[in-house]
């Protein structure tokens, strides 16, 4: 059976956790990108062909030019949409782009979330900047990206003036791009990870974040949650409903305050950052082959058998200045009191760089499994005393 995976750059979902699921299944892959040099680079053994990930059109042009699909799979945040035409397209299983493209477009989602009744929250579309002066949102607000990904260019800020002069800066890094601006929910930041295929939705847990000090919402660290409250989970989920969100992985940010639950943003894929590398292991269960299997038109098991005893974390050494890095750990693994460790750098020892307020500050990223959360805690943070990363200005 072939599957073509559409792809951006080459991410560690994809490199550790797709591909080697796609082999275990026996799948022909054939990755269709814009960057095939980069691919090449990371696993030269794909079929991968180059091409205009962000047009379906040409996405079906090159499919239906090579060899029958199978299947149509994307974890990209910004191709879910030309993944779910494309799949449609060629009658095979996949996510209605209606959803796909409702829950990127994160003005849409809002505007959708109110007009069915799920939830309300103030929000405006922004493409012209000469209109901010007329607007009178709710202050502290936020800024970002309508259709942006990892926290960049997301920040908070507290009045007019500065209201102009961040969309201003934003704007001159992405030209012509249409920014969101809403209301600030308070409350601590969750993800609720969930795997369906249509008929059935399991809730694989989730994790609480922990985020950079304002004005930046820079995920520093997460702790996974076996589960959360009930009436949280419910309110999660009847969003999600209201989204129509059912089919194949979703990652879900929301907030809870005073026992409510709002929905920061829907990833309508897999959760990343290694961080569904870490649920696969911890969990106990082939993840990666569930996901692909539903859109192969496949069903998921009432019951995937996850192991419901761990505890886990996961942390980012960021880069607080700009510069070079000139000292850093290697990659490890090892157990430390039954506590499995596996550190991964992901910026190389000579790399310069700027500050980016996002994930691409990571330095790298810390995985730690067991079965008791202080004893997690306990050796993630002699773990991390224990390393050097040294940036030279």
């Amino acid at each position: 059976m072939r599957m073509y995976l559409l792809a951006l750059n080459p991410t560690d979902s994809v490199t550790e956790g797709f591909l080697p699921a796609a082999a275990r299944l026996g799948l022909d892959i054939t990755l269709l990108t814009d960057q095939p040099d980069a691919h090449r680079r990371v696993y030269p053994e794909i079929e991968i062909l180059e091409c205009d990930v962000r047009d379906f059109r040409a996405v079906v042009t090159r499919i239906s030019t090579h060899h029958r699909p199978d299947a149509v799979f994307t974890n990209s945040d910004h191709l879910q949409t030309q993944a779910a035409l494309a799949a449609d397209y060629f009658g095979l299983s996949g996510k209605d782009w209606l959803v796909t493209l409702r829950t990127k477009d994160k003005a849409e989602m809002r505007r959708h979330l109110t007009s069915v009744g799920a939830d309300t929250v103030w929000s405006t579309e922004v493409t012209d900047l000469a209109g901010l002066a007329a607007l009178d949102p709710p202050y502290p607000c936020v800024v970002k990206p309508r259709e942006g990904v990892a926290s960049e260019d997301v920040v908070l800020v507290d009045g007019p003036e500065e209201l102009l002069a961040r969309c201003t800066e934003i704007q001159s890094r992405r030209s012509g791009a249409a920014l969101v601006v809403e209301e600030y929910l308070p409350g601590e930041l969750y993800t609720l990870e969930t795997l369906g295929d249509g008929h059935v939705r399991h809730v694989l847990g989730g994790f609480h974040t922990r985020v950079s000090p304002p004005p930046y919402f820079i995920e520093e660290g997460l702790t996974f949650v076996a589960a959360h409250p009930e009436p949280v989970v419910a309110q999660v989920l009847a969003q999600l409903d209201a989204l129509g969100v059912g089919f194949g992985a979703c990652h879900t940010e929301f907030v809870v305050h005073e026992g409510r639950a709002r929905i920061i943003e829907v990833n309508y894929r897999a959760i990343g950052d290694q961080c569904d590398l870490l649920l696969a292991r911890m969990l106990e269960i082939p993840l990666f082959e569930h996901i692909l299997r539903t859109h192969l038109g496949e069903r998921l098991p009432e019951d995937l058998g996850a192991r419901r005893d761990g505890a886990a974390r996961l942390e980012y050494p960021c880069a607080e200045s700009a510069g070079t890095l000139a000292a850093a750990p290697a990659a490890a693994e090892l157990t430390v009191d039954g506590v499995q460790l596996t550190y991964r750098p992901l910026r190389g020892v000579g790399e310069r760089h700027e500050v980016y307020h996002t994930n691409r500050d990571f330095l790298g990223v810390l995985r730690a499994i067991g079965t008791d959360q202080e004893a997690v805690d306990s050796v993630v943070a002699e773990f991390l005393a224990g390393q050097r990363w040294e940036i030279q200005r």
